[in-house]
């Protein structure tokens, strides 16, 4: 099937292909005014955030998003803007700030989630022809990342966003697919188990499946991630499984 995700024109945003048969018409998404979800990255120079928390902290400024009140209430006031971003081809573009330009960003309406030291912004969806100007000229390059501390095995219990071994991915766009995986997983998680999630603060882990594991979760039913091919990776690529425990 065609995805609500995928991007008829070369973009710089990342495109899952969900499960199911509920989405719009491809035709009918197309002539819908398309909508872009930014994220926007804190990258100072002296003190860049370790890429694996960068990923989570991406991903959970993505639930965080889905879940305020401002999108979730029938008078949200954002609560249109992201009917009408999913309602088309739903996109995601990270770009990265630092200094003075993430200081200008903040001023925007958004939500800035934190990590152990990552800090990720995200805002309402935007037209794609748009962008508030403050954003629209950050860069989207540029967001490679090295750890920081030791990633070890992720906790008992705790949802895991299982990154392709096989594949290799800037951070900048990583962090645009695991958003994806985890915006797939909310999808089909009823609201006591998304309160749930909530609650905990959207506790997740992101870690690289094992070459023999990956094979297994790509087959496991979970929500798969497939890119839409048209920055760094070939299309149709599976580049993430949300390993959610309600979803086992």
């Amino acid at each position: 099937m065609t995805s609500p995700f995928d991007d008829p024109t070369p973009a710089p945003a990342s495109a899952p292909v969900p499960e199911g048969d509920s989405a719009p018409h491809p035709e009918d998404r197309d002539a819908r005014t398309q909508y872009v979800l930014p994220l926007v990255v804190r990258l100072e120079r002296a003190t860049p955030p370790g890429r694996t928390d960068a990923l989570e902290t991406s991903a959970r400024a993505v639930l965080t998003l889905l879940a305020d009140a401002r999108v979730t209430g029938a008078d949200g006031e954002w609560a249109e803007r992201v009917v009408a971003w999913e309602d088309a081809r739903i996109r995601k573009v990270v770009r990265r700030a630092r200094g003075g330009e993430w200081r200008r960003a903040g001023e925007l309406p958004g939500i800035t989630v934190a990590g152990r030291e990552a800090e990720v912004r995200v805002f309402p969806p935007v037209p794609l022809d748009g962008w508030p100007k403050e954003l629209a000229k950050l860069q989207v390059s540029g967001t490679d990342l090295e750890e920081t501390a030791e990633v070890g095995a992720p906790e008992p219990g705790l949802s895991v966003l299982w990154l392709n071994p096989e594949l290799e991915m800037s951070a900048g766009k990583t962090m645009a697919q695991t958003g994806h995986a985890a915006q797939l997983a909310w999808w089909r998680l009823d609201e006591a188990q998304r309160k749930e999630w909530a609650e905990s603060g959207f506790a997740l882990a992101v870690r690289t499946a094992s070459p023999e594991a990956w094979q297994g979760l790509v087959a496991s039913g979970l929500p798969l991630v497939r890119d839409a091919g048209f920055t760094e990776i070939a299309p149709g690529s599976c580049t993430v499984v949300a390993d959610h425990p309600a979803l086992r």
